[in-house]
């Protein structure tokens, strides 16, 4: 069976680039028919937030991506402690008493000679009296000779000289293990097959393979996916797009959309750009993922989005509108407003704003739009439209551009003479909807009143 996991620490929110990762790990797991895990890295007992545990949690649920196991690595140090003892007991992991004043001296002269610094191993084999004072931390015995040799589902064949790699401490001086031990001990005991992470993470895979084989379990396949880079081609920062993903629920953006905008960052399928979450839990495969790192590209994921709230049946854009202060439950037009504005608008936010442009009368009038507007007889074309729909009943689209076509033809004039003044009465700017669906919503009594007003202000 295939079993995936996401493993993100609580110091901070869930940035796209996690969930990228987690979405990943999630569609193989569930084109396999498999399990995914979430487990929270929170052993940095000193650097956890239980606001950044439940921001991932909240993130989860937002994009609906749910999870077959949940675990807390502060929840099994005993399980750790059991396995470090284990290679001690075996003298395959070792007491290490150097101090940290030590281990700074010896960095600064490796780095005089123009050598890396590194750890010496001088208690790999130490059997002495223990230095008083000192509590020691606990390393694992590298391999001093050979290569570490792996295969990356993305990047290929991986070759790391044990040479290059000391000692590495598995539980720190206070006796709490270290990220690479608990990672390799988790995802062995936890029967994970595929290791789907960022490849900032392609150096701790050596580290990780060293504690596997230590212990006798198999190894996972992994697959270091490249980073998500601003339009620069440089790392991408808060300002790029790199924000808590719940900000983007707070910019307007629907879930599907983004989820559809990480999926193809570094992941393609011919030249398909849409997709369904039906259509990538059967396409997805991790094999696929590009080697080269891929571009974050804000047009893209506004195209997308505005792909998704034009699709999206408006009682969801009802209930979605509501955090953004646009209340249309009761209203008996809410069909006619969103059908006209929904193929307008980028974000939730855009379609929130347009549509408070349109219930709520204009407070002012747009400078440019207004020189625009009252040029000629506007007057007499707004007072003759006034006459034309207090006669009659005026209720749908339709009955309203009915009004507009007779006063255009009475007046004998191109429909901007009416367009532009009507429009900016209305609004308070030019551009936007149709203005027969804009009054459709509002009503005829408002429609009169909003123009009554502009002329009193024109006079």
């Amino acid at each position: 069976m295939v079993v995936t996991r996401f493993a993100p620490s609580p110091t901070g929110y869930l940035h796209i680039g996690g969930l990228r990762t987690a979405l990943f790990n999630w569609l193989w797991a569930s084109r396999n028919g498999g399990k995914f895990i979430l487990r929270i890295e929170d052993t940095d007992l000193q650097r956890n937030s239980e606001e950044a545990t439940e921001a991932i949690l909240k993130a989860f649920k937002w994009v609906g991506m749910d999870y077959d196991e949940l675990f807390y690595q502060s929840q099994r140090f005993d399980i750790y402690k059991e396995y470090i003892q284990k290679l001690l007991d075996e003298d395959k992991a070792y007491y290490c008493y150097m101090t940290k004043e030590e281990l700074d001296a010896l960095r600064e002269e490796q780095m005089k000679r123009g050598e890396r610094p590194r750890y010496d191993r001088r208690y790999r084999d130490f059997k002495g009296t223990p230095p008083e004072g000192v509590e020691p931390v606990i390393r694992i015995k590298a391999p001093l000779e050979g290569d570490i040799v792996f295969e990356d589902g993305v990047k290929g064949t991986i070759v790391i000289k044990a040479e290059e790699l000391d000692d590495f401490i598995i539980a720190r001086s206070d006796g709490t293990p270290t990220y690479n031990f608990v990672a390799a001990i988790d995802d062995a005991l936890m029967n994970v097959t595929h290791v789907i992470r960022g490849d900032d993470h392609l150096y701790n895979t050596p580290k990780q393979i060293i504690v596997y084989r230590a212990l006798g379990f198999s190894l996972p396949k992994f697959f270091h996916v490249p980073m998500i880079l601003n339009e620069e081609g440089k790392k991408l920062s808060k300002r790029d797009g790199a924000m808590d993903v719940m900000e983007y629920k707070r910019e307007g953006y629907l879930p599907e959309a983004l989820l559809n905008f990480l999926v193809r960052l570094g992941w393609s399928h011919g030249d398909q750009e849409i997709f369904s979450l039906k259509e990538m839990k059967e396409l997805f495969d991790p094999h696929d993922i590009n080697r080269s790192p891929s571009a974050y590209n804000l047009s893209k994921l506004q195209w997308l989005n505005s792909h998704y709230i034009k699709n999206s049946p408006n009682d969801r854009l009802v209930a979605e509108l509501e955090d953004f202060g646009v209340y249309l439950e009761s209203h008996d037009r809410k069909e006619i407003l969103l059908d006209a504005l929904k193929e307008r608008a980028k974000t939730l936010k855009e379609l929130a704003q347009m549509a408070k442009e349109i219930l709520k009368e204009p407070e002012s009038y747009d400078e440019k739009a207004l020189k625009k507007a009252t040029k000629g007889d506007y007057r007499k074309i707004l007072e003759d439209f006034l006459s034309k729909i207090q006669e009659g009943e005026y209720h749908l689209p339709v009955d309203f551009h009915e009004a507009i076509e007779e006063v255009v033809k009475a007046n004998d004039i191109g429909f901007g003479k009416i367009g532009q003044p009507l429009r900016v009465a209305l609004t308070g700017k030019l551009g936007g909807p149709d203005l027969a669906d804009i009054m459709a919503v509002i009503g005829k009594d408002e429609v009169v009143k909003r123009v009554k007003r502009f002329l009193d202000y024109t006079k």
